[in-house]
């Protein structure tokens, strides 16, 4: 099946285009993190030839506590992320939780994103193809590949000919606290005909590992990452901190700032060799 492409701002996600990346920390915590971690990035992305895409999220609106950090809010988080993209020159995407912000985030990112876990909530996809802009659905823990489909229907159904659909890969549950990459699913996910992108370091997550927060093993990050661009997957995700140990978000699946620049030296050299 001939593969849709989406365009985020300059960079364009999908078959024969450079491998893609979207990578940064779980939660805007903070401009100078944003900055700091986008920064580091795109020059290493840019000396790879590597499409790079800035993500932080202004909420975390599904985190396991009451207790937890859940971030700047969408009016700090925009504005973060705006001048992320001014100062960097790089586009720049978010998650939205709720139809009612679709618009105003819009406004600011060049790509939105669906959780997961909202994936199937049909009121938050038609609000965002509405807009116009390119979409990053992230496939549920709970779907199999063949579902996403329907996905893909709610968003042309809402909006004929939009700006462009992404599905991630991010893991399946199998039992509690544990998920599983399924690469047979990939591939189906991968024919569906829309590009994919493969969530590195959520698919090494432990959901409720640690009580009242998610565990992880972010040493399976490199093992995943290689399989990954092996199948042939668009893009990769990942999320980076200079030091994991103190984020207020996944500080048990994030890689190092100096691990992620690393992985990617690795990584595309996988991609070159497998001629994609």
């Amino acid at each position: 099946m001939a593969q849709n492409l989406i365009d985020v701002g300059s960079v364009r996600i999908g078959q024969g285009q450079p491998l893609a990346l979207i990578a940064g920390p779980c939660l805007a915590e903070s401009l100078e993190l944003c900055l700091d971690v986008a920064a580091a990035m795109r020059d290493r992305c840019r000396t790879l030839g590597i499409g790079y895409v800035f993500k932080a999220s202004f909420d975390k609106a599904n985190r396991s506590s009451i207790e937890s950090d859940r971030g700047p809010g969408m009016a700090q988080g925009l504005r973060w992320l705006r001048q992320v993209a001014e100062r960097l020159g790089v586009p720049v995407a978010t998650d939205v939780h709720e139809s009612v912000q679709v618009l105003q985030v819009a406004q600011t990112v060049d790509l939105l994103q669906i959780p997961a876990f909202l994936c199937r909530q049909t009121d938050l996809l038609t609000a965002a193809a509405h807009t116009g802009k390119p979409i990053n659905v992230k496939k549920g823990q709970f779907m199999s590949p063949s579902e996403m489909a329907y996905v893909a229907q709610k968003l042309q159904h809402a909006h004929q000919g939009g700006a462009g659909l992404m599905f991630t890969e991010r893991g399946t549950f199998f039992g509690y606290h544990r998920l599983v990459n399924d690469f047979v699913g990939l591939g189906d996910l991968m024919d569906l005909g829309y590009p994919v992108c493969f969530d590195v370091t959520h698919s090494t997550q432990q959901p409720g590992g640690r009580g009242s927060r998610s565990g992880g093993r972010p040493e399976r990050a490199k093992l995943l990452a290689r399989c990954a661009v092996a199948a042939g997957v668009d893009c990769l995700f990942l999320e980076t901190h200079p030091d994991p140990t103190s984020a207020q978000s996944d500080a048990d699946v994030m890689l190092p700032l100096d691990q992620a620049t690393d992985l990617l030296g690795e990584i595309i050299c996988w991609h070159r060799a497998n001629g994609t």
